[in-house]
């Protein structure tokens, strides 16, 4: 298997986006420091994904940016691929571009636009992207892409059009099936939600809070579904179900999890850090999670 030179553990975080970019650009720099090879940045109701990474990417010299994901509602896919292009001449081999088809309150909500048929519109998407002008300064590497894929065929387009998949909000269980789907050799990268937090009733309603948003969507509900969790437990959520999605306690409990989902066929794991806080930068918790993976890096 390879990491496609992102690294075995990388962050995933929405926690920058609510710092001034100055800001954000020291916590880079001190999250490059800690070791981390890869950070991970959604696109929701934060900042514009292509002008955050390279303001990032500025302030940094060896670490790599990647989007989790942009949304191919948010833009042309002419438009997307000159973005990718743009990125990656500026700073080679340090830029992702994870692409996902979003969901329907996001793309009808707040896009005005319609959510229908989501595979045959990221098919669509992708060779619009392939056959897209671009007379700009050409990259010296190659772009590289995945797609935000949790069922069967979303997978396998993932496996035969980029580099691989980047599920979110999954359980190690749904990395083993990912890995069957994917066959050997495409990137295999899921985002893990974890607190650092033993005393359970704690950690868990960090951990609902996060997965409240989360479970009002049906890519992911429906995702659940298919592995085997009922409505009586995405409803609870019960504590079954947000111990799979989350893993919480010492610091050796949260790399168990980790190192399951590398167990089960994963290549890189994208770790996203929960507190009670998000505003507040978890440096020391980010610190002793770069620490703790060190010996998972080989």
């Amino acid at each position: 298997m390879s990491d496609y030179g992102l690294g075995r553990i990388g962050l995933w975080t929405f926690d920058l986006d609510m710092q001034p970019m100055s800001l954000a650009q020291e916590a880079a720099q001190r999250i490059e420091a800690m070791g981390f090879g890869t950070v991970w940045v959604p696109e929701a109701v934060g900042r514009e994904p292509f002008a955050s990474c390279s303001l990032l990417l500025s302030a940094t010299k060896t670490l790599k940016m990647a989007t989790g994901i942009a949304n191919i509602h948010a833009r042309t896919a002419h438009t997307m691929q000159a973005g990718w292009r743009t990125i990656t001449e500026a700073f080679p081999d340090r830029f992702i571009l994870g692409l996902g088809v979003s969901h329907q309150p996001m793309v009808e909500g707040a896009h005005k636009t319609t959510y229908n048929k989501p595979y045959s519109t990221m098919v669509e998407y992708l060779d619009r992207m392939d056959e897209g002008l671009f007379f700009g300064a050409a990259p010296s590497t190659q772009p590289q892409r995945v797609l935000a894929a949790l069922g069967p065929k979303m997978l396998k387009l993932s496996a035969e059009r980029t580099l691989g998949a980047h599920p979110y909000f999954t359980p190690v269980e749904h990395t083993e099936v990912a890995r069957k789907e994917l066959g050997v050799g495409p990137l295999l990268a899921p985002e893990v939600a974890v607190v650092f937090e033993t005393d359970p009733s704690i950690a868990r309603e960090i951990a609902r809070k996060y997965m409240t948003t989360y479970l009002r969507l049906p890519n992911y509900t429906n995702n659940l579904k298919r592995m085997g969790w009922t409505e009586e437990d995405i409803a609870g959520p019960t504590d079954a179900l947000v111990d799979a999605i989350c893993a919480w306690g010492t610091t050796d409990q949260i790399v168990a999890r980790i190192k399951a989902h590398l167990d089960a066929g994963a290549d890189h794991v994208c770790v996203q850090v929960l507190t009670a806080n998000p505003k507040v930068l978890p440096f020391d918790t980010w610190q002793e999670l770069s620490d703790a993976t060190k010996g998972l890096q080989s």
